[in-house]
């Protein structure tokens, strides 16, 4: 599978050919978890018990054998019937190394099973089972395209990768030039640098022959009086965190042309910002985020601290040990444990990490640090219920922790000052001040540009005054994360509005900005003017080439039947949706999205019969019961739509607008338990309007309980409101 790079002017060589100029790098390189990145399966990469070894998963063994020198498995199949896998090659090595399957269609597929690499005594030299809880319509079911390494692994644990997916065939003939994470991975082609070190090139050469700079962006830390840490000289902004970013991300790829990147990192990949889903509100990690996304929230970020200020990039191993880590640039007089740290000297709970850079293990063994840095706040936890340290090791309530924290820091800046979380979670809850406190949080210079564009994002759901003028200084930010925010946190607007606040972004010079602000605006299509559609479309096509790049993943299909939907190419539309329930057939905005096509054409029960597919299709979905309980009353079935809703809430308990409609479609039928849906709607959301439909049900059910409702709406209705309900009380 390896192949010869014609992506750049210069080409890759690969990294045998630095040996012997770089003996001490590539030597450190050897053994570390980039080197290990991908491996051939066979005697020096296999590190799992393959000798007959067993495990029992649901009362049904699975079996580790060989045969000669071939390693195979005996695992369940998507047709629940158990079949012999050859292990192809190995991934990674320690906390665990994974193994992968090839199947004819070019399909590289992660089994479910993970060899535990800790020692014996740490718990490891184990088979375990990476998802225990996953079904079969699960996209991380080991056959899905959650576990697929052509589109989700690929790219970062192999060296200059090409995917080759072929949408006719729906097959892969992926291929790389060194399988696994090579020094031309990070450093880029290597031809130009060689012909530089042999003297083949007169002109001297910005970077030795390659085209980026992986230096640290501070090359003097000095003493400034009045801090207790060093501070940058001057800080000159290298490639060093954005191609490391390539991979230390969560993202989406957006094209193989400019990979490894030159220039922006949105030149290539489409980084995910802080979301619910993925981080707690105050920016700690939940989800995998891979360190970019904590790390850009950072103090050490707007500092100038690169990775290789902690970490050698050829070992993957930190440069020095931990405990002198900090004290690069932190005067270790000013943390010592009398001052800072306030827990016995020499001792895990007393290191900076163990405060500051909290670990969350994923993949059941693999614990990993959060590099945001935070400053414990247990305030914020007491009103928001984000997490803290204190807690976490100390069996006590944050109302314990914070009070500790206030003795041992009482002139602190930090404890009970304004944070951006507030904001965050007030989104979170629908809160009716959310909006101000998003738009104060995106235009705070004080805050990271991650954070700024986060706090963009969310302001889709609350479009005001202050939001336009939040938009509107966003997208001539020259943080490209700042403009991204901007596109999503101006979805609440008319098409009018939504035109003038991101048609500028049509000709951004990142193309991650532009082709989004393109897919965005291609919703509206038929409302253009010749004119606007002109200045459109270049961004639209290359985002529509985006989406053919994904074209083997539900949404890049789902995306692309949205724009010919919009372009009045209806027939292109459905092919397009119906591709992307082929590939990914448990990606449910497909089904959705064709089922409300076959609406706007008149055939509704159409639209129903699918949706009743998708929901066989996965079982886990809400939205698809939820879409098809609309599509019902649409049809007048009100008794099969109520059937619906309420199947939506059992699925998904957590969604209040899943409760707030079931409430509603029983009116008629059962007042007590419509109430009791918008209540329970309103309590998961805390948005007024939830409780006024109960409060306006109670009144025409002529409830005893209305009063009650009229009382509790007091808090968050005006007194207008209250006092017309309050009239048909009597």
């Amino acid at each position: 599978m390896m192949l010869t790079s014609t992506a750049f002017a210069a080409d890759f060589v690969g990294s045998d050919q630095c040996i012997d100029c770089h003996k001490e790098q590539v030597e450190a390189w050897k053994g570390s978890d980039h080197d290990m990145a991908m491996k051939h399966a066979d005697k020096d990469s296999v590190l799992g018990d393959f000798n007959d070894a067993t495990i029992k998963f649901k009362g049904k063994v699975n079996r580790f054998f060989t045969k000669g020198d071939q390693y195979w498995v005996n695992i369940e199949g998507p047709d629940n019937q158990f079949h012999d896998y050859k292990i192809s090659y190995t991934f990674g090595f320690e906390p665990l190394q994974q193994y992968m399957v090839e199947f004819d269609d070019g399909r590289i597929q992660l089994i479910p099973f993970a060899w535990d690499a800790r020692a014996q005594e740490q718990g490891g030299q184990r088979w375990y089972h990476l998802y225990p809880e996953m079904e079969k319509t699960d996209a991380f079911y080991w056959t899905n395209t959650g576990q697929n390494w052509n589109f989700m692994c690929a790219d970062c644990h192999s060296t200059d990768v090409k995917k080759n997916y072929d949408a006719k065939t729906n097959t892969y003939n992926t291929q790389w030039f060194e399988i696994n994470v090579g020094c031309e991975a990070c450093h880029g082609p290597a031809s130009d640098h060689i012909s530089w070190a042999k003297g083949e090139q007169k002109n001297t050469t910005a970077h030795y022959g390659f085209g980026r700079d992986l230096s640290k962006s501070v090359k003097e830390w000095v003493f400034k009086e009045g801090h207790s840490t060093l501070q940058p000289k001057e800080i000159q902004f290298t490639d060093q965190i954005t191609v490391c970013a390539q991979c230390h991300s969560r993202r989406v790829q957006l094209n193989e042309d400019q990979a490894h990147v030159k220039g922006s990192l949105l030149d290539s990949y489409l980084p995910s910002l802080i979301t619910s889903e993925l981080y707690h509100n105050d920016g700690q990690i939940y989800d995998e985020d891979y360190v970019y996304g904590s790390f850009m929230q950072s103090k050490m970020a707007e500092k100038g601290v690169t990775c290789t200020n902690c970490h050698n990039p050829h070992s993957t191993k930190l440069e020095i040990p931990e405990q002198a880590v900090c004290s690069q640039c932190h005067i270790a007089s000013e943390y010592t444990p009398e001052k800072h740290t306030f827990h016995k000297a020499n001792t895990e709970a007393s290191q900076c990490t163990t405060c500051h850079m909290p670990e969350m293990t994923y993949m059941g063994v693999d614990a990993r640090r959060d590099h945001s840095w935070q400053i414990p706040r247990p305030d914020l936890s007491k009103n928001i219920g984000t997490p803290n340290v204190c807690t976490q090791c100390h069996q006590q309530d944050d109302a314990w922790a914070d009070k500790h924290v206030g003795q041992w820091f009482p002139d602190s800046p930090f404890r009970n000052q304004q944070h951006f979380a507030v904001a965050f979670y007030a989104a979170d809850i629908n809160y009716r001040g959310a909006g101000d406190a998003l738009s104060y949080t995106a235009q705070d210079v004080k805050q990271a540009g991650i954070i700024r564009g986060s706090a963009l994002q969310r302001l889709g759901a609350f479009p005001s005054k202050n939001t336009i003028v939040a938009l509107g200084r966003a997208i001539k930010h020259d943080d490209p994360l700042i403009r991204l925010g901007a596109i999503q946190g101006s979805a609440g607007y008319s098409a009018y509005d939504r035109w003038q606040i991101l048609s500028p972004l049509l000709t951004d010079k990142v193309l991650g900005v532009r082709t989004e602000a393109a897919g965005a605006l291609a919703a509206y299509w038929p409302e253009w003017n010749p004119l606007q559609r002109e200045q459109l479309s270049p961004a639209l096509d290359e985002y529509i080439e985006i989406q053919l790049f994904n074209a083997d993943r539900g949404f890049g299909m789902t995306n692309l039947g949205n724009v010919y939907r919009a372009q009045g190419e209806f027939k292109q539309a459905e092919q397009a949706y119906l591709k992307a329930i082929k590939v990914e057939p448990y990606f449910v905005n497909s089904y959705v999205n064709l089922a409300d096509l076959y609406r706007a054409q008149g055939n509704e029960m159409k639209g129903v019969e699918l949706m009743q597919q998708g929901i066989i299709a996965q079982p886990k979905s809400g939205a698809l019961r939820y879409s098809t309980g609309l599509a019902l009353l649409r049809l007048n079935d009100k008794a099969q739509a109520s059937t619906y809703f309420k199947q939506a809430t059992a699925v998904d308990p957590q969604n209040a607008q899943y409760w707030y409609i079931y409430g509603l479609s029983l009116e008629q039928s059962n007042t007590n338990q419509a109430a009791n849906a918008l209540a329970t709607a309103f309590s998961l959301s805390a948005n007024p309007q939830h409780l006024f439909a109960q409060c306006d049900l109670l009144l025409k059910a002529k409830s005893s309980q209305a009063k009650v409702c009229i009382t509790q709406l007091e808090q968050y209705a005006p007194k207008n409101v209250i006092d017309a309900l309050k009239k048909r009380l009597y």
